[in-house]
């Protein structure tokens, strides 16, 4: 055999081979992709959970023409039909998305009447041919399920679907999805209403500032205009900048700087009061000040201490401000040395629940309840940080109190707003 002739055996040999390896390779790779992606039945649920968060962030913020538009082709194919819509609580079509119907016939109106007929009864709505105004029966409108979605036991919009046989499975799928997207304008509700409790809440941390705080001031600052003029003015200028942080208007949000400059001011016009009696200890790690944290989360908590603690004890009291860097977070903790609370009315207070204080016969005015300041911001961090996140309380009676504060170093709602104070 002439020595090319050999020479061209291996080379084909070794084609055949390279080729049945690659083979090998394809089938291995097809076999682990398919072992990758699981079962049938696995991809179809991914799948189907895949397209149900795709179409949820635009539903969480209202059900407007934007939202239905961005939303609708999830929807539609999570049902997989030829044409889905989504209108308002007035009929009015927000979105279309799929075939369109055909140009001759007014499907806005048709729609329209679909799902005011829906909203009327609050029920699912099997279509027919009979139900189509236009008399055309070959009509895209002709067949399909139209349900209302109920938010908060009220007709807030409908779900329609159309071009498909109205079975008994599509029925049950697209009232399902129905409910579903209703459950997402519900808790874009609830979301609504937490921001409008969260900033009720502000406004009431500031109205709580204003009686108590503000009269006890003025009369600490009154007290020094004859004997010393000067700390008065000093006295008048802190109490003014105080003032002009927390009654400002602008912004959740702000430094963990700006809220110790704050607690500073507060703490500068309380010891004018209590002279020597009160104590400061403040230990803060630089890398910690430039975190963002909730406008007015930390004041209260001093002002809880010097109010329900050393304002009633007797001789010095301390209290200690510190701030610590805890890797992803911000570890916060005002102590004081004072009288304590109950924990059993704490934990009331915590909760919101009422419970009637030993002392309220006595005289005492309910309104000054300790622990109202703590709830307040215990609710706040957790609307915005979630429950992991409110606020950790030790106290006992004679015993001082510690409540310990967590804050995320970066988060996406914590975003500080126009000028410091």
């Amino acid at each position: 055999m002439p020595w090319f002739s050999t020479v061209a055996a291996v080379l084909l040999l070794a084609v055949g081979l390279a080729a049945v390896i690659a083979v090998a390779v394809l089938l291995l790779r097809s076999v682990r992709k398919r072992e990758f992606l699981g079962t049938v039945q696995e991809r179809a649920t991914y799948e189907t959970l895949h397209t149900a968060s795709l179409a949820a962030p635009p539903l969480r913020a209202r059900l407007d023409a934007d939202a239905a538009r961005r939303a609708g082709r999830h929807l539609r194919a999570l049902l997989g039909v030829p044409a889905l819509t989504l209108a308002d609580a007035s009929g009015t079509m927000l979105a279309w998305d799929g075939t369109e119907p055909a140009a001759e016939h007014d499907h806005d109106g048709v729609v329209r009447q679909q799902a005011l007929s829906a909203l009327t009864s609050e029920c699912t709505e099997v279509l027919g041919p009979g139900d189509v105004p236009c008399g055309d029966t070959g009509c895209l409108l002709a067949q399909g399920v139209v349900v209302p979605l109920i938010v908060t036991g009220r007709p807030e919009g409908v779900l329609a679907v159309y071009g498909a046989p109205a079975t008994t499975g599509l029925v049950r799928a697209t009232t399902e999805v129905a409910r579903w997207v209703a459950a997402q304008l519900e808790l874009a509700e609830f979301d609504r209403s937490r921001t409008a409790v969260a900033e009720a809440e502000v406004r009431a941390l500031r109205a709580q500032i204003s009686p108590h705080f503000i009269y006890n001031s003025l009369s600490a600052i009154a007290s020094f205009v004859r004997t010393d003029p000067g700390r008065a003015r000093e006295l008048l200028l802190e109490f003014a900048e105080f003032t002009r942080y927390s009654f400002r208007r602008h912004g959740d949000f702000t430094s963990l700087a700006e809220e110790l400059r704050c607690i500073d001011r507060y703490l500068i016009l309380e010891r004018a009061r209590f002279g020597g009696r009160l104590q400061v200890s403040l230990q803060v790690a630089p890398e910690v000040l430039s975190v963002i944290v909730p406008f007015l989360c930390l004041q209260p908590l001093v002002e809880n201490a010097v109010r329900h603690g050393l304002e009633r004890r007797t001789g010095p009291g301390l209290v200690t401000i510190t701030a610590q860097d805890g890797g992803n977070e911000a570890r916060i903790t005002v102590e004081d040395d004072g009288v304590g609370m109950d924990p059993e009315q704490l934990a009331y207070t915590l909760r919101g629940e009422t419970k009637p204080l030993a002392d309220v016969t006595s005289g005492a005015d309910p309104r000054r309840e300790p622990g109202i300041g703590l709830r307040n911001v215990d609710e706040r961090l957790r609307h915005v940080y979630g429950d992991a996140y409110g606020l950790v309380v030790e106290t006992a009676p004679g015993a001082g109190t510690k409540v310990r504060v967590r804050v995320p170093k970066f988060h996406p709602q914590a975003v500080q707003e126009g000028p410091g104070a």
